[in-house]
C-alpha cells in the first residue's frame, strides 16, 4: 500500500551547520567568563562595578548581541522552507518554562534584582515577533532592525516607567535586575541575524557551511551549543557554587560599605569624568548619603521613588560643588 508523506516529512528537516553550533557555543562560553568574572565581584574578591562598565560592560554587551543574533539565524535555518509547528512549539514552551524558572529563582535569592527580563525572556518573545519576519524581504527586515536599535534614543517616556511596561525598554530609567535584556534595542539583533541569514540563503552560504568538517578541537564548542538551553540553565549555579566554595576556605578580604561605595562610585564616575573629580566628586556624595540613612537604603536596594529624587539631588549638588568649590563651601 502506498503511504503519502505527510507535512512534517515533506517539510524536511533543515540540515545542521556545525559552524553554527560552534559560533553559538563560543559564545555560551564567553558568557561564563562574564558571569564567573561577576560572580567574583559579588563575593568580594573584585573590585566593586568592575563588570558594570567600560571594556566588560561592553564584553557584555557584545555576548548578548551574538546570541540574540544566532537565534535570529536558528530561526531562519529552521523555519524558512515552512515552519515546523511540533519543534516550533516544543522549543519555545522549553525556552518559557526556563524563562520563568530563572525569575522564580532570582526573587526568591534576591527579590529586590530578579531577573523579569533577562535574555531568555527576550529569546521567548523574539522566537514568536521573530516568525513575522520570515517571508518579509531580508532588506525590509535589516531597515526594521536600524529602527528597532534607535528607538530608545529617540523614545523614551515616563509612560513606560509602568512596572508593566518596563520589558518593552522604553523606561526613562533602568530597572534594578541583574539581568535585563528588554524588547527595546536586543530586538534588532535578533532581526538582524534574520535578515542576514536570509540573504545567506539565498547566496547558497549556508549549503557551503553545511559542508565544512571542523576538526576536533571544535566539539566541546559544538556540543554546548547544540545543549545551549542546558548549558544556560547550569553553567552560573556551578560557577556560584565554585565561588562560594572558594569563599569559604580563602574569603575575599572584607571592607566597610563606606570603602566600597567610593570604590564603586569612582569606577562609575570614571567613565566620563577625570579622576582627580571623580574622587572629590564621590567623597561628597558619600557625606551626604551618610547625613540620614539613605546609604543603608542604597545598599539595601530600596526601589522608591523617593530615594531615588534624593540620590539625584545629592548628585546634582556635588557635581556643582566639584566643579565650582566656592558653591555653599563645596568641598577643597
Amino acid at each position: 500500500m502506498t503511504m503519502h508523506p505527510t507535512t512534517e516529512q515533506v517539510q524536511a528537516r533543515p540540515q545542521r551547520v556545525s559552524v553554527i553550533d560552534i559560533a553559538r557555543g563560543t559564545a555560551l562560553v564567553a558568557m561564563a567568563v562574564y558571569h564567573f568574572a561577576w560572580d567574583l565581584e559579588f563575593f568580594g574578591y573584585v573590585e566593586p562595578g568592575m563588570t558594570a562598565y567600560g571594556g566588560w560592560k561592553l564584553f557584555a554587551r557584545c555576548i548578548a548581541s551574538s546570541f540574540l543574533f544566532l537565534v535570529g539565524v536558528s530561526l531562519v535555518l529552521a523555519h524558512a522552507k515552512g515552519i515546523r509547528w511540533p519543534g516550533y512549539w516544543r522549543r519555545l514552551a522549553m525556552v518559557v518554562a526556563a524563562a520563568l524558572a530563572i525569575s522564580v529563582a532570582t526573587w526568591i535569592a534576591m527579590p529586590n534584582t530578579f531577573i523579569f527580563f533577562g535574555i531568555l525572556h527576550q529569546i521567548a518573545l523574539a522566537s514568536v515577533l521573530g516568525l513575522a519576519f520570515l517571508r518579509l524581504p531580508p532588506v525590509l527586515t535589516l531597515v526594521v532592525a536600524a529602527l528597532v536599535i534607535a528607538a530608545p534614543h529617540y523614545l523614551r517616556s515616563e509612560f513606560f516607567n509602568q512596572p508593566l511596561l518596563l520589558w518593552v525598554g522604553l523606561s526613562t530609567a533602568p530597572p534594578r535586575s541583574n539581568d535585563f535584556v528588554p524588547l527595546l534595542p536586543w530586538f534588532g539583533a535578533v532581526l538582524i541575524g534574520i535578515g542576514a541569514a536570509r540573504l545567506a540563503l539565498k547566496a547558497g552560504l549556508f549549503d557551503r557551511l553545511a559542508r565544512l568538517q571542523p576538526g576536533r578541537w571544535s566539539q566541546p564548542l559544538s556540543f554546548f551549543g547544540r545543549h545551549s538551553l542546558a548549558f544556560y540553565l547550569v553553567h552560573q549555579p556551578v560557577l556560584i557554587g565554585l565561588v562560594w566554595t572558594l569563599s569559604q576556605v580563602f574569603p575575599a578580604p572584607v571592607e566597610t560599605r563606606e570603602v566600597g561605595f567610593l570604590k564603586s562610585c569612582q569606577v562609575s564616575c570614571e567613565q566620563s569624568r577625570d579622576t582627580e573629580f571623580c574622587s572629590r566628586y564621590c567623597v561628597c556624595m558619600l557625606d551626604e548619603l551618610q547625613k540620614d540613612d539613605s546609604l543603608d537604603r542604597l545598599y539595601a536596594a530600596d526601589p522608591s521613588p523617593e530615594l531615588k529624587a534624593h540620590v539625584g539631588d545629592a548628585a546634582d549638588m556635588c557635581s556643582r560643588r566639584t566643579d565650582n568649590p566656592m558653591i555653599d563651601g563645596g568641598t577643597q
